[in-house]
């Protein structure tokens, strides 16, 4: 799994999810609803983790395998290593969907 693809994959893929939130956001008045978009949003990424990882063929739940890993028992599986090189995304636009939301 080349990590520099998925995660520019994952970026716009994530993009065009929060751009739809936004569009529903628009038509929402209640604000406890809106903040609920918050999750809705985390939810997606998680989503998309799961269904690009599925699209390459990668299981999740298995160890990630490097040059330095000897079935080490603490070592992290693919999911972790994919979420820990992510998050930064995850967060970017996380944040830039709360601003929208509290603009409103």
């Amino acid at each position: 799994m080349n990590m520099e693809s998925f995660r520019a994959e994952l970026e716009t893929r994530l993009n065009i999810e929060k751009e739809y939130i936004v569009q529903e956001l628009l038509s929402m008045q209640d604000d406890q609803e809106r903040l609920e978009l918050l999750g809705k949003f985390n939810e997606k990424y998680k989503a998309l983790i799961k269904r690009m990882a599925d699209e390459e063929g990668v299981d999740l739940e298995t160890s990630y395998l490097n040059e330095n890993n000897n079935d080490d028992p603490e070592s992290l599986s693919n999911g972790q290593i994919i979420l820990g090189k992510t998050m930064n995304i995850y967060d970017r636009l996380a944040d830039e969907l709360y601003e929208k939301i509290i603009q409103q």
